[in-house]
């Protein structure tokens, strides 16, 4: 069995930028409300012009790049979004076209906010077995588009946004060391949606902070490892309260957590692999280093995984 870990990874975000004081002038809310509560100060919003495939393509571009390859050599591309252009063809199928990956498998996969964590683990299998070789793995959301904006309970938190890993064979002892998912289908009617997001946030979150905090728990014991092991968390950026509680649970200290959620608000199946992007830019990861990610999402689903970094 190959081991299976991250080759090249990128992100995309929208430029414009809607923040708490722009909201407060459309509804009834605050800045203090939104920061206190949620831990978002500004959040990116795609023009009505760019749909999720550009954002998708606009990040794998960059992932492919970066794993030096070329699209020719992606063997099966996953998407993981609740929010593709149209029921069909797949978010998958249309960046199959415009990246030119002539021999790629393409196919979205929908497990909400835990989208990524679902893909990433599904690109492993293919990976280990050695049934492919390059597999890029997209998280990708537009939440403006199915966001209430009259609803100042959910209309705070969401924002729009990509990021995308290539996924292939690492060096032993690095790479993708365990994982959890799950799903509880009893809970879909406290997070799903209509025409718009609905969330009853109360069950939601109660939910998320047992799940996130048990799943980080549990793929370190089934990798062999302790909570000191850990040299860095990146949690889905849903809520700075429910990411502390993981963070706490790890015992780590407030510096080995990636925070990006004050910056881009929840991206959903987007926000994992922006968060690794952004702090691997800053430095703070480096070759070696265990790292930690979990999420959780509609469904409701979550997903974890222990990840040695480094190829």
């Amino acid at each position: 069995m190959k081991a299976a870990g991250i080759l090249g990874i990128a992100k995309y975000t929208p430029e414009k930028i809607v923040t708490n004081a722009d909201l407060e002038k459309i509804m009834d809310t605050s800045d203090e409300w939104i920061r206190t509560r949620t831990g978002i100060e500004e959040r990116r919003i795609a023009e009505d012009s760019m749909d999720t495939s550009h954002m998708a393509f606009l990040a794998a571009e960059k992932a492919i790049a970066n794993a030096n390859i070329t699209a020719e050599d992606l063997d099966l591309i996953l998407v993981a979004t609740v929010t593709p252009d149209q029921p069909f063809p797949t978010v998958a199928c249309m960046l199959q076209e415009r990246l030119g990956a002539k021999k790629a498998a393409a196919m979205d996969i929908s497990a909400a906010c835990a989208g990524f964590m679902y893909g990433m683990i599904t690109a492993k299998q293919f990976i280990e077995t050695g049934a492919y070789k390059h597999v890029l793995v997209v998280g990708v959301e537009k939440l403006s588009k199915v966001t209430d904006w009259n609803d100042r309970n959910t209309a705070v938190l969401f924002g729009d946004g990509a990021g995308a890993a290539v996924i292939g064979p690492v060096s032993e002892g690095k790479g993708i060391l365990s994982f959890e998912l799950g799903a509880d289908g009893t809970g879909g009617k406290h997070l799903y949606q209509d025409e718009y997001i609905i969330m009853n946030g109360r069950e939601v979150f109660k939910f998320a902070v047992r799940q996130m905090g048990e799943s980080s728990i549990n793929v370190l014991e089934k990798a062999g490892l302790s909570k000191e092991d850990v040299d860095f968390l990146i949690p889905h950026q849903a809520n700075i309260r429910i990411m502390e509680a993981a963070r706490e649970r790890l015992n780590l200290p407030v510096e080995k957590m990636s925070k990006t959620v004050h910056k881009y608000g929840n991206t959903s199946a987007a926000s994992i692999p922006i968060s690794l992007v952004e702090e691997l830019e800053a430095g703070k990861i480096k070759d070696g280093d265990l790292i930690v990610m979990v999420g959780f999402g509609g469904g409701l689903t979550w997903g974890a995984i222990a990840l040695r970094w480094g190829r």
